[in-house]
């Protein structure tokens, strides 16, 4: 650095800093400057590191290029005061300046601060450090800040805490329904065998509402969930008649309505409408004005059937627990042409 030439490099504040008029500031023509101050302004207009030299108790800013991006559309900085700049944060941050200027550092990580840089609010982070610099007798000056934005690190790592919580939440539902569909399938079955086969059986159909739910974080698509559930017991496609609208399920009702789904489905092939060649399933739902949601099974063309004579947990399943995660109520009848199942409730909790 040529002794006289202030600010020698190329980079944007470098030539903004040689051409700015310092004698109407409270630093005063350049060459009154005290050596430190000259060497840190150089070394900061060198560095690619966001900063800015904050000097004399009027807090006189000086930054680079790579300090730029933080200050966003505010007015021009070089030569105004920091408080001024960052007026709207000067509560929060001025205190830590003191501290600068009476000799102590402060490092701090992803802090939150509510700025005003684009014409409007926002909550930004930033890691920074405030560190006292000194002049050429050894008296602290002012200080330096280093900055890094951190805003969209933060904003990832909070996306990643509601995943990590929802999958949390997830996997313990799904290991409480588990342990329920175990618990139930052995206290009704009536043989070792019997017992193996149904938990087998039903275990695989959470299995496969879990490879739906992996695929999307906002949730399954009902039309996935049936044919998902169906397709393994239509030997043809005639046999079944499904429609209705795109709707989103939760976790839970996805789990919930794929598990009722295989209990009818099941009794459909070993006891109704699938167990003839002439029998078919027609399957709807509905979304009302006000999230009225209603789902509706019915079999025509089977055999004649009757109410079981007990009540086992795929009836207690289709009938209240899944019922309970639409918020609603269900009922099976069993009519003349075949089982009528309908589940009304909504699509979220109503008041």
């Amino acid at each position: 650095m040529r002794v006289n030439e202030i600010a020698s490099g190329e980079s944007q504040m470098a030539r903004v800093v040689r051409a700015f008029d310092w004698s109407k500031t409270p630093l005063g023509p350049y060459a009154s400057w005290p050596i430190s101050l000259k060497t840190i302004v150089e070394a900061t207009l060198d560095s690619n590191f966001p900063q800015a030299v904050v000097w004399g108790p009027e807090f006189t800013t000086i930054h680079n290029d790579a300090f730029l991006p933080i200050l966003g559309k505010k007015p021009a900085a070089i030569g105004q005061s920091f408080a001024d700049i960052w007026s709207e944060a000067w509560d929060e941050i001025g205190p830590i300046a003191a501290k600068a200027y009476a000799g102590t550092s402060t490092f701090i990580e992803n802090h939150p601060l509510r700025i005003n840089r684009n014409g409007y609010d926002e909550l930004a982070h930033f890691t920074f450090c405030y560190s006292p610099i000194r002049d050429d007798d050894g008296n602290i000056a002012g200080m330096i800040d280093t900055v890094m934005e951190t805003t969209e690190v933060v904003r990832g790592m909070r996306a990643q805490d509601i995943l990590r919580r929802e999958l949390v939440h997830r996997v313990k539902n799904t290991m409480a329904v588990a342990s329920a569909v175990v618990s139930a399938s052995i206290r009704h079955a009536t043989s070792l065998e019997m017992a193996r086969e149904t938990i087998t059986k039903r275990i695989e159909a959470l299995g496969k509402i879990q490879n739906l739910l992996s695929r999307s974080d906002d949730g399954v698509e009902i039309g996935d969930v049936v044919m998902d559930a169906l397709g393994p017991h239509l030997d043809s496609c005639e046999r079944a008649v499904i429609s209705g609208p795109a709707v989103l399920l939760s976790a839970e009702q996805a789990m919930g309505l794929s598990l009722a789904m295989y209990e009818l489905a099941t009794n459909a092939a070993k006891y109704g409408a699938l167990s003839e060649g002439g029998g078919r399933i027609l399957v709807d739902w509905a979304v009302e004005p006000g999230k009225r949601f209603t789902f509706t099974w019915q079999e025509t063309g089977g055999p004649p059937v009757s109410p079981p004579s007990r009540t086992g947990f795929g009836s207690r399943l289709t009938k209240r627990i899944v019922a309970a995660y639409f918020f609603g109520k269900a009922e099976a009848r069993y009519e003349v042409d075949g089982l009528f199942y309908q589940l009304t409730g909504s699509l979220t909790p109503t008041s």
